[in-house]
């Protein structure tokens, strides 16, 4: 993989409480077919063996000493906690949201959640899938932001830009603040602008980009909301005092959460907030927008090609080339962006990679599951797979983790036919329970009641055969599950 995880010294030089709050809720569209609503960006090992919530997490923990507080919506909850776990975040607090309604409802909820018992601690408040490196520099411009945030002052940090951007918004940074060297306030911000428009503020040397990361004190960024958003206040301050804990997530409370204005915490709050200001950082960071910044933070070979998996080319230069799947190949030409996933292939000038979105809305319009959804599909049990789909049949491949268990369930529609390829199986028939080994099958009549369990020590890997008029993953009635699904 491209680089290794680099630790972080943990910052020593401020007396305050350092809560790290991570956003885990985009879709990331302009990284497409890799990442889909299903199995976003941050979900994904795109610069080291890490993935991106993973690194982001690792960050945060180190800096602060403290785990993080995650916001994520509550079909990723379980992909969140089993990658947090794999990288030794023992007790992440996870909160759900019953529905996006962007940035600044998520922030106002963690703050809620913070200020319960250390209202005056300080959050770093930064999205799931970024890329950050130097991270000696990213310890001193946090201390230099934690010192703004413990005197009230919202703190985002602001990257010199080194090209014209359109992808990002822009901060103007006006005097420095007063007794906090190295922070400034903020004197305009600027909405993503054209590339002329881009051209200009690069030049003029006043302006950063925006991280969209933030540095403030739970009480500060709740006093501010109460004034600037009451509507938001008041609905997620409802949706936190109504949460119910699920296992190990808290999940909002549905209706108040739904009610809150969907708004970024740049139009809600840092745009309007007299209390702005901004670090200038001195670290290297990317929100990872477009395949052509991942192709500029990947290595490269002498031809200024990045490649990714089973990929061979030829008279080929500056290009990004990755394939999850069949072999890529890739011959005479130039800053070309090539992706091949199992289910989807994705070719594009570098220069038009911000452009993938429009493929992906246009997908999305002609109804393609393939705009939201990966072949590969993952539960809190495992994952499953399809691979064969025809009239009135569907083969798949399902493996549940050591000790997991699907829910109990039945089916309108289709019959399906169990061969235990890998480990050993715990099959319930309706009132039966059957061990089921490799090599053998189970066969399960349209209507029984049925669950599938692995109780043994190895992933359970099993081909699946269903027949039937309708195969849609709608026709489950779940009679009882261990991870509280509809």
């Amino acid at each position: 993989m491209p680089h290794e995880t680099v630790h972080m010294p943990v910052l020593q030089a401020s007396d305050v409480t350092i809560v790290p709050v991570i956003l885990s809720g985009g879709s990331g569209s302009r990284l497409w077919p890799v990442s889909r609503s299903s199995f976003p960006k941050q979900f994904w090992p795109l610069l080291s063996e890490h993935t991106l919530i993973q690194e982001t997490a690792i960050r945060g923990a180190e800096a602060s000493l403290s785990d993080p507080l995650v916001i994520c919506n509550t079909e990723h909850r379980f992909i969140v906690a089993e990658q947090l776990r794999e990288v030794g975040i023992a007790n992440p607090r996870i909160i759900l949201e019953p529905v996006g309604r962007n940035s600044a409802p998520a922030i106002a909820a963690a703050a809620f959640l913070v200020a319960e018992k250390t209202p005056e601690a300080v959050m770093w408040i930064m999205a799931a899938d970024a890329a950050i490196t130097d991270t000696d520099a990213l310890a001193q411009s946090l201390k230099i932001a934690c010192h703004a945030a413990s005197t009230g002052r919202i703190v985002t940090f602001g990257i010199p830009p080194h090209k014209p951007e359109t992808g990002y918004g822009y901060i103007e940074r006006g005097a420095e603040l007063d007794g906090v060297p190295g922070a400034y306030h903020v004197a305009s911000f600027v909405e993503k602008p054209t590339m002329d428009k881009a051209a200009v503020l690069v030049a003029a040397g006043r302006h950063l980009w925006n991280s969209g990361m933030f540095v403030v004190k739970a009480s500060t960024i709740l006093d501010e909301i109460k004034k600037l958003e009451p509507k938001i206040y008041n609905s997620v301050e409802e949706a936190v005092q109504k949460r119910t804990v699920d296992a190990d997530f808290e999940r909002l409370q549905d209706e108040a959460f739904r009610s809150a204005p969907d708004i970024s915490i740049d139009y809600a709050i840092a745009e309007r907030t007299k209390l702005a200001a901004v670090v200038p950082a001195t670290f290297s960071w990317s929100d990872i927008g477009s395949w052509d910044a991942l192709w500029e933070l990947s290595p490269k070979d002498e031809a200024g090609n990045a490649m990714y998996g089973d990929v061979f080319l030829d008279s080929t230069r500056n290009c990004y080339v990755r394939s999850d799947g069949i072999i890529a190949t890739v011959t005479g030409v130039d800053d070309l962006i090539v992706v091949v996933t199992p289910d989807a292939v994705m070719v594009s000038h570098r220069d038009r990679a911000q452009d993938v979105k429009h493929i992906v809305s246009r997908l999305n319009k002609a109804g393609r599951k393939e705009a939201v959804a990966h072949n590969r599909m993952y539960r809190p049990w495992g994952f499953y797979e399809s691979l064969i789909q025809a009239d009135r049949f569907q083969v798949k491949r399902i493996v549940v983790e050591v000790g997991r268990k699907l829910s109990l369930q039945k089916h309108f529609h289709r019959a399906e036919h169990w061969v235990v390829v890998a480990g050993t199986a715990l099959v319930t028939r309706d009132h039966e329970q059957l061990i089921v080994r490799e090599n053998e099958s189970i066969y399960l009549p349209l209507g029984v009641v049925h669950r599938l369990e692995n109780p043994g020590r190895i992933p359970l890997t099993l081909i699946e055969v269903q027949s039937g008029p309708y195969l849609g993953e709608d026709d489950i009635v779940r009679i009882e599950d261990d991870y509280a699904r509809p």
